[in-house]
């Protein structure tokens, strides 16, 4: 330990005094911290365990490649053609859940389908969402299939190819 002339070392005691008292806080920070369950992503959750292929597809109507599928009417294609199969679509990074949007298109009146808003909305980049159930939402579109609570594929950079996803349908239909 290096002294400097002029300044007073100081004393055992007054060393120990101050682990003692830092000793608390620092065990404090220390401790893990177990992150409540998030309401919303036991829904996701939920429509996702269903033993029918469930889609989950973020999306938000001020986006333009999630405006380009819309437009496309392979979305509407898609949940008609396949009645038995759960298309669950999360608005993202939107303070609204874009129902009117997907109605001129078509889309939201269907029993199979369902529609959430994602609670934390905001587009800034240190306030959306960058995660659901574990799993990173870095881009939108991003479109997620599942069966019977395990993803069986997910698409996370862009526009969809509908006739894949409809044979990405099809595979997670068949028993693996």
């Amino acid at each position: 330990m290096c002294h400097r002339a002029g300044m007073s070392r100081p004393s055992l005691p007054v060393l120990l005094a101050l682990l003692a008292l830092a000793s608390p806080a620092v065990a404090q920070v220390a401790a893990p911290q177990v992150a409540a369950p998030q309401p919303f992503d036991a829904q996701i959750a939920a429509a996702a365990a269903s033993t029918k292929v469930t889609v989950i597809h973020f999306w938000a109507p001020w986006c333009p490649n999630c405006k380009n599928e819309l437009t496309s009417g392979g979305w509407s294609r898609l949940i008609e053609a396949n009645p038995g199969v759960n298309f669950v679509f999360v608005t993202t990074w939107n303070a609204e859940d874009g129902r009117e949007a997907l109605q001129k298109y078509g889309i939201g009146s269907e029993p199979n389908f369902q529609l959430l808003l994602h609670p934390n909305g905001p587009r800034k980049a240190g306030d959306k969402v960058t995660e659901v159930l574990g799993l990173p939402v870095s881009w939108i579109p991003t479109t997620w299939v599942f069966r019977a609570g395990k993803m069986r594929y997910a698409l996370n950079y862009g526009e969809l190819h509908f006739p894949m996803l409809q044979q990405l349908i099809e595979d997670t239909s068949t028993k693996w």
